[in-house]
């Protein structure tokens, strides 16, 4: 889930027109053109036979609950804003199944026109259109604008294959009645070693049996690679050959997370089900009264009552300072095999998504991170965070956050890391041994590319 909320203005269509004409393009159907024909003059005239047909093109995303119901305010907004294109949404269980399902329509050549979704190795082989002249052509964009770290994010080999829809970090929610029943304040638990022992402390048992958790990690690799980071753990060597996710750093964290979970039984996590499934009963048992807390998505913050809980950024280790969790941005991408009409499309509709105005509203709705800076100056964001203080905590921490881990090998890395974190989290295999043989894999698979 994964894992805070100024208008801008339409696409000229002079520039798109132009766009296509240098490119040989000599009809972009599906786009109104009489207001561009106007501004262009001579040029516009020659085009007079263009289509007035709205442009129609799939939107694929994986998201549910609010973020998806803030997901589809967004969309019937752009669809009533304008009048050459229409977005329609399909929803995916989540972003897996949105690859994968990509991937069979990328096989069958009926491709979406728009996806919430981005791979690096599928750029390089062509499956994704660059997107460099697309935001060449749409003045208003102002790229300048987006936060750099997420921008470049979705840059492939110096090309721009991917858009920033929002930022996201992991970060503590906890109950604050919680904590103040055992005389504990949420700026004491900064470290890693503090909220294990605020864990035990409020943590509840009824024999063997855990009935009330001190805290419920996510499953998967995520966080507990974002607790390595604090330790100044690194997931590759500074040339990119070697892989080091057996080291100290690594095996040591990992095992305190199977400690915590399997011998003192203070953690818990959910894990398997469809979708998002084991997110929510995650987040249901904080809700509910069942835990203290959880490590889960700023963008989880639409979903919570903040009456209830508070939010928090994740501790560091004593010793190495605060914590240096990854900040992550959320790409979108357009398929090569999209038509070029639906391309431009496509761009109209992110453009729409980014500008300053609407990265604010999802950011207030969400708790994910605005993509853009002047979305900091909004009226409406200025006013939200004052009174929502925990709107600013993802935006806080990315400020010292690590960059995502690019996979040189297409994702074979961080599938060995997503085993092993099962290993260690569902079966209780020492961490030593899991990422010993999760290295062995990717050295192999790094090893092969290198080649």
């Amino acid at each position: 889930m994964p894992k805070v909320k100024k208008r801008f203005v339409a696409m000229l269509m002079t520039c798109i027109f132009l766009l296509l004409s240098g490119c040989g393009g000599a009809n972009t159907a599906g786009v109104n053109t009489s207001d561009s024909a106007a501004a262009a003059g001579d040029v516009g005239s020659k085009n007079n036979t263009q289509s007035t047909e709205p442009v129609t093109i799939e939107f694929w995303y994986g998201l549910g609950g609010k973020l998806g119901e803030n997901m589809q305010a967004l969309i019937d907004k752009f669809n009533s804003s304008q009048s050459e294109v229409i977005v329609k949404p399909i929803v995916q269980a989540d972003y897996s199944e949105t690859e994968k399902k990509l991937q069979a329509a990328i096989a069958a050549g009926t491709v979406p026109g728009a996806v919430l979704s981005s791979n690096v190795d599928w750029a390089r082989k062509g499956y994704y259109a660059s997107l460099d002249e697309l935001i060449a052509a749409t003045p208003d964009f102002n790229p300048e604008d987006v936060v750099q770290t997420f921008l470049e994010q979705g840059q492939v080999d110096g090309k721009q294959y991917f858009l920033p829809m929002y930022g996201t970090t992991q970060v503590m929610y906890y109950r604050k009645d919680a904590l103040e029943q055992h005389g504990l304040k949420a700026e004491d638990l900064n470290t890693w070693e503090a909220l294990a022992a605020a864990a035990e402390k409020m943590t509840v048992k009824e024999g063997d049996k855990t009935v009330f958790y001190g805290w419920e990690p996510m499953w998967g690799s995520g966080n507990m690679i974002d607790a390595v980071y604090g330790k100044g753990g690194k997931i590759l060597s500074e040339d990119g050959k070697t892989v080091l996710i057996d080291s100290p750093e690594w095996v040591e964290t990992w095992d305190l997370f199977r400690k915590w979970i399997h011998e003192d039984k203070i953690m818990r996590i959910h894990s398997g089900g469809q979708g998002w499934e084991y997110w929510y009963k995650t987040i249901d048992d904080v809700m509910k009264g069942q835990a203290a807390g959880y490590t889960g998505s700023s963008g989880d913050q639409g979903d919570l009552d903040f009456g209830i809980v508070g939010a928090m950024e994740q501790p560091g280790w004593e010793g190495y300072g605060e914590g240096k969790p990854a900040a992550e941005a959320i790409m979108a991408g357009i398929p090569a095999a999209a038509s070029p009409e639906q391309q431009q499309a496509a761009m109209k509709w992110y453009a729409f998504f980014m500008s300053a105005e609407n990265t604010a509203f999802w950011s207030m709705n969400t708790g994910y991170i605005a993509v853009r800076q002047s979305a900091l100056e909004n009226p409406e964001f200025i006013a939200f965070s004052e009174q929502n203080p925990q709107a600013t905590v993802p935006l806080k921490q990315a400020t010292h956050g690590s960059k995502p881990f690019q996979d040189p090998t297409g994702g074979k890395i961080s599938d060995a890391l997503k085993i092993a974190a099962d290993k260690v989290q569902i079966s209780n295999v020492s961490a030593a041994e899991a990422l010993k043989e999760a290295k062995e894999t990717a050295q192999r698979e790094l090893d092969r590319i290198q080649k």
